[in-house]
C-alpha cells in the first residue's frame, strides 16, 4: 500500500476530486493548507499599496492506494490539476506498513477499499 499527498491549487480540487473518483479511488482526505515552492510567494497590490503572499493557499488531497493503482492515481492527478505554471503543486508517494478499520478490525488492502 502507499500513501499518495498531492499539493494542489485550490481551484483544481473539483477537477481532482472527480478524476480520482472516477478511476475508482474510494478515500480522499483534503485539507487546506499555505505555503510556498519555487515562487517563494507573490506580490500584490491593495488601494495602491504593494505587498508580499509569502504562503500561498493551497489544497492538500490524500488517499492510501494499493500499490497497483498508484501510477493510474499519480497520472490523473497530473493530468486534472497541471495548468503548466509555476505553482502547480507536488505529489509525494510513501509506504504504508497497515492500515486497520476500526469498525471490523480488518486490515491491510481490505481496509481501504
Amino acid at each position: 500500500m502507499k500513501k499518495i499527498e498531492a499539493i494542489i491549487r485550490p481551484e483544481k480540487l473539483d477537477a481532482v476530486r472527480r478524476s480520482l473518483q472516477e478511476s475508482g479511488c474510494m478515500g480522499l482526505m483534503i485539507s487546506e493548507i499555505e505555503g510556498h515552492g519555487k515562487q517563494k510567494g507573490k506580490v500584490q497590490q491593495w488601494r495602491g499599496e504593494k505587498y508580499k503572499l509569502e504562503l500561498l493557499p493551497k489544497i492538500k488531497v490524500e488517499a492510501v492506494v494499493n500499490d497497483s493503482q498508484v501510477s493510474m492515481v499519480i497520472d490523473n492527478i497530473i493530468s486534472s490539476a497541471k495548468t503548466g505554471d509555476t505553482g502547480d503543486g507536488k505529489i509525494f508517494v510513501s509506504d504504508i506498513e497497515d492500515a486497520v478499520r476500526i469498525r471490523t478490525g480488518e486490515r491491510g488492502s481490505i481496509a481501504i477499499g
